[in-house]
């Protein structure tokens, strides 16, 4: 077990290390150089990546309370999805949008090229597939440039690596950098966190997260049609292919796994899943349509998170807290509201509850915008590559842990040597996509018990 991964001698410590009480930053320690807005107080920003989540993180860094910001340049490798992102986004905020036809950019390369037209104080939105954050976080880096991007931000040990090595060097520039696990900046689950810490609930025991739907976004993926190739498939279908997303696991579970981090105040050490596929007909993801994994903490608390994509079954999506004092629901039914409460017993009866966070809650998702433009405004340390890729990896060993069969630690998935796409960085619609299919057309799925070292053979 690594030194990161030992609990804190107490809860308040472990708050103060994790930036719970300042909206989950990281404090740069020693002298770092002064990044600040532009002189006229506008903050530029570069839309990278232009599908569904990329358009709603552009339209909440457009709604910023301590603004003014403007969208001036965007960038996709599909011009069909830059093309109804503009679209959208210009009807949406017609005197934000700024992004004529020269700073609209299509192509593998063309991050750089929506990068170059953003100056230091400006912020570049990374919400391409997984697989490629290394990349555009390095160019930002390189370029002085503050970012957000979405989770899941690895799916590998090797990119988790990169990545914790490029969190170091943004500190160094002192660059501010956002990252998409917005319920973090929820106020409602920010009051329970520090009334769980402070001991209201006594020690927590046991912590169990659902969240079980019907089909999810593009985890379960058919052939591709008749003259696309196979990497234009795989990135237009990213959630069902681990090199893209980290499939299900990674893009659908990582927020309840970390709420129920966040609630614990520790990383797990451990974890051991079961999975399985059904009603598969022609599918060619890689994806299992169910997950249960069984997380272990230092002490010996359990994280129990179950995860489903099958239509038809029982719909659950809630994360719940039980300690020796009383229990909580840490989220209620999705992202938002949270309807964050305290129970004095362990069925959540309503005549057993003493505190509930009060209506209307803000939403986490404009917040966390909110609160990185406050961070680059106001010039304070604001980093959350760390705690995301921590996020990620701990999501990633639960994975594993289903897809191998085998108990997976912490260690054991960052040290892993399977790169899922080591040449992200190489790609284009010209070679080969990181994944290919086999004669059948069917790509390699995986196979607990049979392939216990990687997730899936190539």
């Amino acid at each position: 077990m690594t030194d990161s991964l030992k609990q804190t001698s107490s809860r308040r410590d472990f708050l103060k290390s994790t930036g719970t009480l300042a909206a989950a930053t990281t404090l740069v320690a020693g002298s770092v150089p002064h990044v600040h807005a532009a002189a006229d107080g506008t903050i530029k920003v570069a839309l990278i990546g232009c599908g569904g989540r990329g358009t709603g993180a552009a339209s909440n860094a457009l709604r910023v309370e301590n603004g003014p910001t403007k969208l001036v340049a965007m960038a996709d490798v599909f011009q069909d999805r830059l093309d109804i992102s503009y679209r959208s986004l210009s009807t949406q905020h017609p005197n934000e949008v700024d992004v004529p036809k020269n700073r609209q950019f299509v192509g593998f390369e063309a991050y750089k090229d929506a990068m170059d037209c953003l100056g230091p104080g400006d912020v570049a939105i990374f919400t391409t597939p997984l697989a490629f954050r290394w990349v555009h976080f390095g160019y930002a880096i390189e370029k002085g440039i503050n970012v957000f991007m979405e989770k899941p931000l690895t799916a590998d040990g090797p990119s988790s690596k990169k990545m914790f090595e490029l969190a170091k060097k943004a500190d160094e520039k002192n660059l501010k950098v956002g990252v998409g696990l917005m319920v973090r900046h929820c106020k409602a689950r920010q009051a329970l966190a520090n009334k769980i810490h402070d001991g209201e609930l006594g020690d927590v025991l046991t912590l169990r997260a659902y969240r079980m739907a019907g089909p999810t976004g593009s985890a379960a993926v058919g052939p591709a049609p008749e003259g696309v190739s196979e990497l234009e498939h795989q990135i237009r279908n990213f959630h069902g292919f681990l090199w893209a997303s980290g499939g299900a696991v990674s893009d659908f579970l990582i927020h309840n796994i970390d709420e129920g981090c966040w609630a614990k105040g520790a990383w797990p050490i451990m974890a051991q899943a079961i999975g399985g596929r059904h009603y598969r007909g022609n599918t060619i993801d890689q994806n299992f349509d169910s997950y249960a994994i069984e997380y272990t903490f230092e002490d010996g608390t359990k994280l129990f998170v179950d995860g489903r994509t099958i239509p038809g079954c029982n719909k659950d999506f809630a994360t719940y807290v039980h300690g020796t004092k009383g229990s909580a629901v840490f989220s209620t039914a999705g992202h938002i509201p949270a309807r964050s409460r305290i129970y004095k017993g362990q069925n959540f009866v309503k005549n057993d509850l003493v505190w509930a966070f009060p209506d209307p809650e803000p939403n986490p998702y404009q917040v966390e915008w909110d609160d990185l433009i406050n961070a680059i405004k106001e010039d304070k340390a604001y980093n959350e590559v760390e705690r995301g890729v921590k996020a990620s990896v701990v999501t990633s060993m639960g994975r594993m842990a289903a897809h191998t069969g085998q108990i997976i630690t912490y260690d054991q998935m960052l040290n892993c040597d399977h790169a899922f796409a080591p040449d992200a960085d190489k790609l284009t619609f010209d070679g080969p996509a990181p994944l290919v299919a086999d004669a059948n057309g069917k790509y390699p799925v995986p196979m607990p018990g049979l392939v216990v070292d990687r997730e899936y053979l190539v």
